[in-house]
């Protein structure tokens, strides 16, 4: 009787119907133009839109059409939040408008939420006119013609890891968000209100819950962090209902698992971490969701054995329907700096060696770059990005970094390259052939504090000194020879890029949001606005194309002028 009740609802609701509004699965398949699907905007991860109003040529053009800067978090029990009013110039910011609907929800009692500026993240989504915004434990909906709120979604936290949030994931007329005491919710997108939550995670196991939800046919792909000793995975859950549908572990958890030869013992295994925390790509042709795992644990220390111990530090290839592996790429075998391999890959079909290849491309932490093949997981090009990058020894015969244990954290200190990029997004142009990704270029020394891993779970055990900065770059690198055609020097380190079919690449540097020529890296345009706190994104709304920048607190719309 639950489930024809549940079905019937969903008749009711108006966006399920043909023609009526909310996000077809299968939309996210098409090329990204008129709306922003998913966390890279479609599946592919490339974070490339085909849009091409603006150019090179009139991209000086751009203007700020609206500001939207009252994307505060609500704090104490009531979730409070500002008027919403529209932030374009008309219409002032935000004055004078109604109150906003507040839909509260979570299982404390609000005193552990962050109030203040609400540190936007991660995908925004772009649906029918619509803007969907997340920070951590708060949701929005804005309308994009004018940047007025139309309602805010506050989670009463109880705590724990709250470092960002990676944003929304959408199905028809469904929102789902991950929450960092680990809880997804589904949310109502006309109304905010909750439609049902799942537990993702063992709070008590100090899981947080971060991830940007994958919606993937009808499978919702969920992933937590962790940073103590509590194994990886990755969840689908049916869209409608929230049922789980699987769970597939990074790390072997019995006797007989794959890949378990490769750890100190079972134990170790069951503990060893590979959190998947970022979202990773599609491929629809083939099912599979193609994704990277962090770190092993220990971090830094001993207490693992010497082997690779996968599947730390890799891209995986799941098939969503069966929640089964396919293949696996280490990038960093047997992992002593931290190298999560969670960046988002990019996947496109493009020729190498004279011939189509359907590939993954993907530049690590590590400061690596792999190119594969995305049905089989087959090598094809690895190079080294980084001015500075020395931790390892050159490639093994698979085209993986050859750890150096001499750059291993010490008692005496070692000197040793800091993260080459992060998880940061980066953009892959199919039409310029160029995988563009953010280059920091730091020394440390990393001093090894304790020597017995029973006191050094998670990323315990080490300290750093100096930090010898190289500056930070952007880089263009070929995807059939890894070598980095442009690079330029900018004042940031984040938040990510986004590359459009009218040969512009945009990004963040320093208090400027930034515009490039993609083929030179030459800048064409900013607007200091501050540093964005999540990637760029562009979408066409009445037929004009829109470019949209985000800072802590606030929404930025530009438009041609």
């Amino acid at each position: 009787m639950k489930k024809l009740i549940v079905f019937a609802t969903i008749l009711l609701l108006p966006a399920l119907l043909p023609g009526q509004g909310g996000v077809d699965p299968a939309d996210a398949s098409k090329p990204l133009a008129d709306q922003w699907l998913s966390y890279s905007g479609d599946f592919t991860g490339r974070r490339f839109s085909t849009l091409k109003q603006v150019t090179t040529a009139n991209v000086k053009n751009l203007s700020l059409e609206w500001v939207q800067p009252n994307i505060v978090t609500g704090c104490g029990p009531t979730g409070s939040a500002p008027a919403g009013g529209g932030g374009g110039f008309g219409g002032g910011f935000g004055g004078g408008a109604a109150a906003v609907p507040t839909i509260i929800g979570g299982l404390g009692d609000g005193g552990a939420n962050t109030c203040g500026p609400a540190r936007l993240g991660g995908g925004i989504l772009f649906v029918d006119g619509i803007l969907y915004a997340s920070s951590p434990d708060n949701v929005w909906a804005i309308d994009g013609h004018d940047g007025t709120i139309l309602w805010h979604y506050y989670w009463k936290t109880r705590g724990g890891t709250s470092l960002a949030t990676r944003g929304l994931g959408m199905w028809h007329n469904r929102i789902y968000f991950e929450l960092h005491d680990d809880w997804m919710v589904c949310l109502d997108a006309k109304t905010g209100k909750e439609v049902w939550k799942k537990e993702i995670s063992s709070f008590d196991s100090q899981y947080f819950s971060s991830n940007a939800p994958m919606v993937l046919g009808n499978h919702i792909i969920a992933g937590t962090g962790n940073d103590m000793d509590a194994p990886g995975f990755i969840k689908s859950y049916d869209p409608e209902t929230g049922d789980l549908q699987w769970t597939f572990y990074t790390t072997p958890q019995k006797k007989g698992d794959p890949g378990l030869e490769t750890w100190a013992s079972l134990d170790a295994a069951r503990h060893g971490g590979a959190t998947s925390w970022i979202p990773g790509a599609y491929d629809p042709e083939t099912h599979l969701y193609i994704f990277g795992t962090g770190n092993p644990t220990p971090g830094y220390t001993t207490g693992r054995g010497e082997g690779d111990n996968l599947y730390t530090c890799s891209l995986v290839a799941v098939n969503v329907d069966t929640g089964k592996m396919a293949w696996y790429y280490q990038t960093s075998p047997h992992d002593t700096h931290d190298w999560d391999s969670t960046e988002t890959p990019s996947l496109a079909d493009m020729m190498f060696n004279g011939k189509m290849r359907k590939l993954v491309i993907a530049g690590m932490r590590n400061g690596y770059f792999f190119v594969l093949d995305r049905v089989t997981g087959e090598h094809l090009v690895t190079t080294k990005f980084g001015l500075v990058n020395n931790w390892a020894q050159g490639l093994d015969a698979k085209g993986q970094p050859k750890r150096n244990p001499q750059k291993d954290p010490i008692v005496a200190g070692a000197l040793v390259n800091n993260d080459v990029t992060n998880y940061w997004p980066p953009s892959f142009s199919p039409d310029t052939g160029l995988f563009y990704i953010m280059e920091n270029n730091n020394l440390r020394i990393s001093y090894l504090l304790d020597t017995d891993p029973r006191g050094s779970m998670g990323l315990g055990g080490i300290g750093g000194g100096a930090n010898l900065n190289y500056g930070t770059f952007i880089d263009a690198i070929d995807y059939k020879t890894g070598k980095i055609v442009w690079r330029h020097e900018i004042n940031a380190t984040g938040p990510g890029l986004l590359t459009t079919a009218g040969g512009v690449l945009f990004g963040n540097d320093g208090p400027n949001f930034t515009a490039w020529d993609a083929k030179t890296g030459k800048a064409l345009w900013h607007s200091q606005i501050g540093n964005l706190s999540s990637p760029p994104e562009t979408f066409s709304l009445d037929g004009k194309q829109r470019v949209m920048a985000t800072t802590a607190g606030a929404i930025y719309m530009f438009i041609l002028n």
